[in-house]
């Protein structure tokens, strides 16, 4: 013990000494501080990612067909969907994992996507005037008929805009810019004629203007809707982290969609709202400048020189209120609208708090935000996994999002869909295409015949019925036939039809998300579940979140080893660093040690007290490098680091990350720290040990 105590005293009095050994205690501060924060934050990056991931739709694991081409991707992967093979029932699902203790709820899942479209602003204005005209075929009132004349100056409005547009391209380019047939179209639309006969066949009149004139508007965008069929009261209950937004939860048993707010926001909202909530956002989170930012100062031209998609929204009543509110907010006299938006949208970092306010106070009003509002139905038309394309039209009840990450592309662009519609659009046989497929059997007459049997049926050979038959005139009366079955299909209607929860839960689906009670048994339960699975013969692969996030999932995995890899060559750096300085702090202290053997000091004390110096200095420096490193985290704890991007937000699970330092990473840093220097000391230490007396009284001063 006494020993120890001088020691310590050596190495205590040593410490400062030497100017070699500063250099190595910074070293090894240096290399302590980077271990804690690095360490600190991807912990915290991990378990944020972790939250944002079994939160809002991996949960803990997640269970698929062991016959899929390709593992689950949840996230989708490159080159579209993963190919998964359907499990043919979910309640044989339900039931295995519900049998373990340590299952808390299982949610039934299917992911794909089709593309749609947003429509133009041509296209969805004729559409309510269709609309209109099909309420006045029902009984025509003085207020639908002024809401039909409303409608129909607002079309004669865009077609002026319109006709606007292509003269101008002519005046740019040359006379042949413009197809002659839609020159041709769009002079017949404006002509006085033309709408005097409108009422005539307003039908008529309004196909002509759907086919020849809309396809001539092009702020109409073909968007990507990826979405995953579930059961949507299941999915609300499980994952705490989804939030309604806007409009309502789809009714339990009810066909119908969510929209996330993100998605809804990047494909339908009116570009110029969307510009300045971006130009906002950019300004109050990251507390960018226009003047200074790039992006921000290209949004702000472009809400300038594309303005036609307001102008295109305003009937002439609308346009009459945007030109007053306009020169009070500019105090002009311009009397064109659009001469005064790109006015107004002239905004500078003074101004952009003022005018973003106007917009939505003055501007938005009179406008439609979306092009698909809550309550509205959206048509599907996707392919299945036969080939055939399969339309289904479906009623958006509201948006939804996960709780911090607003923001996320990741997370934002996968919106939810009950589970009977997911099952039509993938090709899968509902009981309503059962029933009717039945009902077109009976009605034509149709026979099953065995393979073997149809080369004799088609060709009839003897003692065989043949496929063919004569065609007879009224054989077949398809209205007589189908009208019952078709009337039974109105009275229930796909939309308003309320589905059991044995309905829901007996069909196909692609995978099934798993809840546990005691998350840190996750890998034991992961392992009985596929050994569950296995024994009772259901083909069926149980994996973690992580895996089945795919590459997100192994992001944090990658920094780790990153970090850990970049943490390896500091320190290998540092070993031939406190190595070569240690060689030569004991080459200086030759004399030193000579002595202390000269009377008497054994080679295990000479050993003893290099190890123990180097053991002090490591412990000194180590820990005021983790003293530094621990205040480094506490700061931006509390100050959070900004998700810069949108993929950041995802892995932060929100807007700015808080990272909390944990007992682990400082042992982690000790640890390291105290390993590094005992190693880079062995062979100083061994070369202390070699000096002699006598090489100690040869040596000069």
């Amino acid at each position: 013990m006494s020993q120890l105590k001088l020691l310590l005293q050596v190495a205590l009095r040593n410490l400062f000494v030497s100017k070699i050994n500063i250099l190595i205690g910074g070293i090894i501060f240096f290399g302590t501080v980077l271990v804690v924060v690095g360490g600190a934050f991807v912990d915290s990056m991990d378990e944020a990612m972790s939250r944002s991931i079994i939160g809002s739709v991996a949960g803990h694991l997640q269970v698929y067909s062991e016959k899929s081409k390709d593992e689950l991707a949840l996230f989708g992967q490159m080159g579209g969907e993963p190919d998964l093979s359907a499990v043919d029932d979910f309640s044989r699902i339900k039931d295995l994992v519900l049998e373990h203790p340590n299952v808390k709820t299982v949610v039934p899942m299917g992911t794909s996507g089709a593309l749609i479209t947003s429509g133009n602003t041509v296209d969805l204005t004729l559409a309510r005037l269709r609309d209109l005209y099909k309420k006045a075929a029902q009984g025509e009132t003085p207020e639908l008929r002024a809401q039909i004349q409303s409608l129909q100056a607002h079309v004669r409005q865009m077609l002026a805009l319109l006709d606007e547009d292509l003269k101008r391209r002519s005046e740019i380019v040359d006379d042949k810019a413009n197809d002659p047939a839609d020159v041709e179209a769009l002079t017949r639309a404006r002509s006085d004629a033309f709408w005097a006969d409108f009422d005539k066949d307003p039908f008529g009149s309004l196909e002509f203007l759907e086919n020849r004139i809309a396809q001539q508007v092009t702020d109409g965008d073909m968007v990507y809707l990826r979405y995953t069929g579930t059961d949507l009261v299941n999915f609300q209950n499980t994952f705490d982290r989804m939030r309604i937004v806007q409009g309502a939860p789809v009714p339990e048993g009810r066909r119908g969609m969510l929209l996330s707010q993100f998605f809804y926001d990047e494909a339908f909202k009116l570009k110029s709202a969307l510009r300045l909530d971006h130009i906002k956002e950019e300004r109050d989170l990251n507390h960018k400048t226009i003047a200074d930012d790039p992006k921000l100062g290209r949004w702000v031209k472009e809400n300038q020189t594309q303005t036609r998609e307001i102008l295109f929204q305003l009937d002439p009543i609308k346009t009459k209120q945007a030109v007053e509110r306009l020169q009070r907010i500019l105090g002009s006299q311009e009397t064109e609208l659009g001469k005064l938006l790109p006015l107004f949208f002239a905004m500078d970092d003074a101004n952009f708090d003022t005018r973003f306010q106007q917009f939505y106070a003055e501007l938005a009003p009179l406008l439609d935000l979306y092009r698909i509002r809550v309550g509205d139905d959206l048509t599907i038309t996707a392919f299945t996994r036969t080939g055939y394309v399969q339309s289904v039209n479906v009623k958006i009840y509201g948006t939804y999002k996960f709780d911090g990450l607003e923001k996320s592309a990741l997370a934002g662009s996968l919106n939810l869909m009950d589970l009977m519609t997911f099952r039509e659009l993938y090709g899968y046989l509902t009981a309503e295409k059962k029933a009717e497929l039945a009902k077109l059997q009976e009605a034509s007459g149709v026979t099953a015949v065995k393979r073997e049997d149809a080369e004799a049926a088609l060709f009839g050979e003897e003692g065989s019925a043949s496929l063919v038959a004569n065609a007879t005139p009224g054989l077949i009366d398809e209205d007589a036939q189908l009208d019952g079955f078709a009337q039974k299909l109105r009275r229930e209607e796909l939309a308003s039809r309320v589905y059991t929860q044995e309905e829901i839960e007996k069909g196909v689906v692609l995978s099934a998300a798993l809840m546990l009670k005691d998350p840190e048994q996750l890998e034991q339960t992961m392992a009985e579940l596929q050994a569950t699975a296995k024994a009772k013969g259901l083909p069926l692969r149980v994996i973690s979140w992580q895996k089945a996030s795919g590459l997100i999932g192994q992001f944090v995995l990658v920094a780790k080893l990153v970090l850990y890899f970049a943490v390896f060559i500091i320190f290998v750096v540092a070993l031939v660093i406190i190595n070569n300085a240690m060689m030569m702090a004991t080459l200086q202290r030759v004399r030193e040690v000579g002595t202390l053997r000269a009377i008497g000091a054994q080679r295990s004390f000479v050993l003893s007290m290099v190890l123990v110096e180097t053991v002090v200095l490591g412990l000194v420096f180590g820990t005021i490098g983790a003293v530094v490193g621990g205040a480094i985290m506490r700061v931006l704890g509390h100050v959070g680091i900004p998700a810069g991007n949108e993929a950041l937000y995802f892995f932060f699970s929100g807007p700015r990350l808080f990272p909390s330092l944990h007992v682990s990473n400082l042992v982690e840093a000790f640890v390291i720290v105290l390993v590094v220097s005992a190693l880079s000391t062995f062979y100083p230490a061994f070369l202390a040990t070699r000096v002699s007396p006598l090489q100690a009284m040869q040596t000069d001063e």
